[in-house]
């Protein structure tokens, strides 16, 4: 009888992390998860998600910081795995500004402790975020992945690419099969309460304002997790091979289709049976205008494009949000 598979998910309890170790359990796979269940944004949140990954027999919960070197020496010294998902970190743009040591701990310190560990543990295939940070207030678009983004303007997107640098390096160096996924602006239930769905839609309940920035002249490339986590799962078998000098690459994993912002509002207005009070704002430091993906090379390689509509994932976020805000306050 076949063993079966086993994953590392790092930030488990997170947004992404959560809905990528439901997948696999949900397939059969042995998944270990890490989360050091930290206060950036609500923890009730992330013990409900981890709450579900626990329902599962193959789901084993180590809490732990990605920046602690004990945790390599000692909890996952004996530990191996077919493949390594690394999401851990300290995210947010605009936080960024205000605590930066918190970024450079864990997106820095953090991942080099990762690849350290990976040097002395190669899996069959090590894939990490990225971020669509990265390419900051690029005017060429869609963003593609040979565009140069050095030019970052969040502290949050600088340490993005660095990881990409780092990996890219590391995958030279040790020969360890490695992917990046630059993000766009994933939503969907159990979504971060410091992004827009759910600001948006628990201010909209209460009657409240919504701040609207750069006077909602904003474009963001919305993608339900759902897509993310089928493009992620996809990758599992198709880790990269030395053609290029380094058995690493970056892909986009978004929807490639930019909403404009007001059309985004104007959808969860929909979903909630609610309007919006808007106040329009001038840009945010550290935003930027429009992100939009070119998702061409990540379909080739895994024959994936994403299935859900805008409409259709504002409708199921709503669904949920109404049901969990009955029970929690989470924005």
């Amino acid at each position: 009888m076949n063993q079966p598979r086993r994953a590392l998910v790092t930030g488990c309890a997170g947004f992404i992390g959560y809905h990528l170790a439901e997948r696999l359990l949900q397939q059969g796979w042995q998944v270990v998860g890490i989360d050091n269940l930290n206060d950036y944004y609500s923890v009730e949140l992330k013990h409900d998600r981890l709450a579900l990954l626990q329902q599962h027999d193959g789901f084993e919960f180590i809490k732990a910081d990605i920046s602690d070197p004990q945790l390599y020496s000692d909890t996952l010294a004996q530990q191996a795995f077919s493949t390594v998902f690394h999401l851990a970190a300290q995210a947010g743009v605009r936080y960024s500004l205000e605590n930066p040591h918190a970024y450079v701990q864990s997106n820095l310190v953090g991942f080099v402790n990762i690849l350290e560990w990976l040097r002395q543990h190669p899996p069959q295939h090590f894939i990490y975020a990225s971020s669509s940070s990265v390419y900051g207030n690029n005017k060429q678009a869609p963003f593609t992945t040979d565009q140069k983004v050095d030019s970052p303007v969040s502290l949050y997107g600088a340490t993005k690419k660095s990881n990409e640098v780092m990996a890219h390096s590391y995958s030279h160096l040790f020969n360890i099969p490695a992917t990046g996924l630059r993000f766009f602006t994933v939503y969907g239930p159990l979504g971060r309460p410091d992004m827009a769905p759910i600001k948006f839609a628990s201010r909209i309940m209460r009657g409240d304002k919504i701040d609207v920035y750069n006077h909602g002249n904003l474009a963001r490339d919305f993608t339900y997790v759902d897509d993310i986590v089928e493009g992620m799962v996809r990758l599992i078998d198709k880790a990269p091979n030395t053609e290029n000098g380094a058995p690493h690459r970056v892909f986009n994993i978004g929807r490639g289709q930019p909403v404009q912002l007001l059309d985004f509002i104007k959808c969860l207005e929909q979903a909630l049976g609610r309007e919006a009070d808007k106040q329009y704002l001038p840009m945010q430091e550290g935003d930027v205008e429009r992100t939009w993906a070119d998702t061409k090379s990540l379909e080739q390689v895994t024959g994936f494009t994403p299935q859900v509509s805008l409409e259709q994932g504002i409708a199921r976020f709503a669904e949920w949000f109404k049901r969990y805000q009955e029970k929690r306050t989470i924005a």
